[in-house]
C-alpha cells in the first residue's frame, strides 16, 4: 500500500531536535556561569550546585518509581531544574533547604501537573518563592565574592532589607538593596564593571552578567530561544528603571536593574521555558514587557528588592490567557467567529 498521502493529525510540522538535546543546549548555556560563581564563590557554590542537580534527579526517579510511570530522568529536564534551582539560592544556604527546594520543583510544581511540559510554572522559580517564604532569612543572606584569594565571608557592607515582613540586618548590600534604601547615589554603588563581570553579593547564578549573556548567546545561535521574551523584558527594564529615578524623571541606575537581581539569568533562562510561555510571537512579546514592568513595579514600588521570580510566575499563569487573545486566525475563517 502506498502511503506517500497519509492523513494524520497534528502537528504536522515536526522537528529533528529531541526534549534531551535541548535540556543538554541549556545546560551546556548555564556552565559559564557556574564556572564564574565557583570563582566569586568558591567550591561551596559548586556543593550546592551538585546537591541541588543530585536531589532534583532523585525526586524525580523515586516519584516516577512510585506512582509506576516511565522514569524520564534521561531527558535532562530534572538537570536543568536542578541547575536553575541553585542558581537562585545564596551560595551560604543550608544544604537540607537546597534538598527540599528540590523536591517542591520536581515533585510538586512538576510531575504532580503530569511532568515536563505540562507544568503552569517554572518549577525553579516556583521552588525558590516558597523557600523565600519558609526561610527568608537563608534565602537572603549573601556572602561578597572572593576577591584575590580573600573570602569575606561577613561582606563589608551591610543593609537592612525586608523580606516578607522579617528583618535581615546582616545580609551584605547588594546593588540592589543599596538602590531599594534610598542611598543609591553613584558613589555607594560598586563599579558598573564588578556587577557585568560578577564581583558582587548575591545568588549563585546571577552574579555575572557576563557569563550568563556568553551562555544566552548559544542558545540563541542554536535557536533554543528566540529574541522576543528576553530583550523586550530587559529593555523594559531598563527604560522604566532609569526613567523613574529616585531623584525625578531620568535620573534611573538603569544599567545597574539590568546586570544585577538575576535580570540576565531571569529574561533568557527561564522566561523562555516552553511549557510556561507563549507560543505566539506577540504573546511573547506581551510577556516580556509583563515581566518587565511587573518586576520593575516590586523594584521601585514594593518592599522587595529584586522581583524577577514574582513578575515570570505572574506572566506565567497569565500565559493561557495571553495565548487565547493573541492566537492566529484560522485560514478561511470569518471575522466574528468563536
Amino acid at each position: 500500500m502506498n502511503n506517500t498521502l497519509t492523513v494524520s493529525s497534528s502537528p504536522h510540522i515536526t522537528s529533528g531536535e529531541s526534549v534531551s538535546r535541548i535540556m543538554l543546549d541549556v545546560i551546556l548555556a548555564l556552565i559559564p556561569a557556574g564556572i564564574a560563581a565557583v570563582i566569586f564563590f568558591g567550591w561551596r557554590a559548586a556543593l550546592v550546585i551538585g546537591v541541588s542537580v543530585l536531589s532534583a534527579v532523585a525526586a524525580e526517579a523515586v516519584y516516577q518509581k512510585l506512582m509506576k510511570k516511565p522514569v524520564t530522568i534521561r531527558d535532562f529536564s530534572a538537570v536543568v531544574t536542578g541547575i536553575l534551582l541553585a542558581y537562585n539560592l545564596p551560595p551560604t544556604i543550608p544544604l537540607w533547604i537546597v534538598v527540599v527546594g528540590a523536591v517542591i520543583a520536581i515533585v510538586l510544581v512538576k510531575q504532580i501537573f503530569g511532568g515536563i511540559g505540562h507544568n503552569f510554572m517554572n518549577p525553579a522559580l516556583a521552588a525558590r518563592a516558597i523557600l523565600l517564604a519558609a526561610w527568608p532569612v537563608e534565602m537572603t543572606t549573601w556572602e561578597s565574592p572572593i576577591i584575590d584569594g580573600v573570602s569575606n565571608a561577613t561582606s563589608a557592607a551591610t543593609s537592612s532589607a525586608t523580606v516578607d515582613g522579617v528583618s535581615n540586618a546582616t545580609s551584605s548590600a547588594t546593588p540592589l538593596a543599596i538602590l531599594k534604601s534610598g542611598d543609591g547615589v553613584w558613589a555607594d554603588l560598586p563599579p558598573l564593571w564588578d556587577v557585568f563581570v560578577g564581583r558582587i553579593g548575591g545568588c549563585i547564578g546571577e552574579i555575572s552578567a557576563l557569563a550568563l549573556l556568553l551562555g544566552a548567546a548559544y542558545l540563541l545561535i542554536r535557536r533554543v530561544i528566540n529574541w522576543r521574551i528576553p530583550i523586550t523584558y530587559i529593555a523594559t527594564v531598563g527604560l522604566l528603571t532609569w526613567f523613574f529615578g529616585k531623584d525625578g524623571l531620568f535620573t534611573g541606575h538603569g544599567l545597574y536593574h539590568i546586570f544585577s537581581g538575576g535580570l540576565i539569568l531571569g529574561a533568557f533562562f527561564m522566561a523562555t521555558d516552553y511549557s510556561t510561555s507563549p507560543v505566539t510571537p506577540k504573546g511573547q512579546i506581551i510577556m516580556g514587557i509583563g515581566c518587565g514592568i511587573i518586576t520593575t513595579v516590586i523594584r521601585i514600588l514594593g518592599g522587595y528588592p529584586g522581583g524577577v521570580s514574582y513578575s515570570i510566575l505572574i506572566m506565567n499563569v497569565a500565559t493561557p490567557l495571553i495565548e487565547r487573545y493573541t492566537r492566529p486566525r484560522i485560514y478561511g475563517e470569518v471575522r466574528g467567529n468563536v
